[in-house]
């Protein structure tokens, strides 16, 4: 009988034993922690540029909602602003300006640009994008529906206030 019991408390204390030894054993790096922790220490290279126009200055440089649609802010964020453009309640475009202080290569793409909108150098993106560069911002509508043509994209271009835009600095 005592040897049964003292088979029990040595159970027991292996098992104490065990789970003491395994909770305090330091958890092994995954293999995102050494990135993780690069790229939280990094100064350099952050995605928007420290002399970024700060997105809501963009906001007045937005075409005033025409008849039959609505212009519905959705995002707004240093360096870039960005409208719904709605129809019968129906998203039918999206409607951007981004400075392209902290994207170069967003700039460079207008540099072959034969087309122009409002007088600015401007470049179609697929099938459903269209865009213009004004100074160092880069202004955009993208199709969302196929009713929104690249015509529509062009004319809604337009009535940003491009002249205001190319004097912000």
């Amino acid at each position: 009988m005592t040897f049964t019991r003292g088979r029990r408390i040595l159970a027991v204390l292996l098992l104490s034993v065990l789970l003491l030894t395994t909770a305090c054993t330091p958890k092994a790096p995954g293999r995102f922690d050494q990135v993780q922790k690069e790229s939280s220490q990094q100064k350099r290279g952050q995605a928007v540029a420290k002399n970024a126009t700060k997105g809501g200055e963009f906001n007045k440089f937005f075409p005033s909602p025409q008849a039959g649609y609505q212009r519905v802010y959705t995002q707004e964020k240093k360096g870039f602003a960005e409208a719904k453009l709605k129809k019968a309640g129906k998203d039918v475009a999206l409607l951007s300006i981004s400075d392209t202080t902290s994207t170069p290569s967003a700039a460079a793409k207008f540099s072959k640009s034969t087309k122009k909108i409002g007088g600015y150098p401007a470049v179609e993106v697929g099938n459903t994008q269209t865009a213009i560069l004004v100074g160092k911002y880069q202004v955009k509508a993208l199709s969302r529906d196929a009713s929104f043509t690249a015509s529509d994209r062009a004319a809604w271009l337009e009535k940003f206030n491009l002249a205001g835009l190319a004097r912000l600095k």
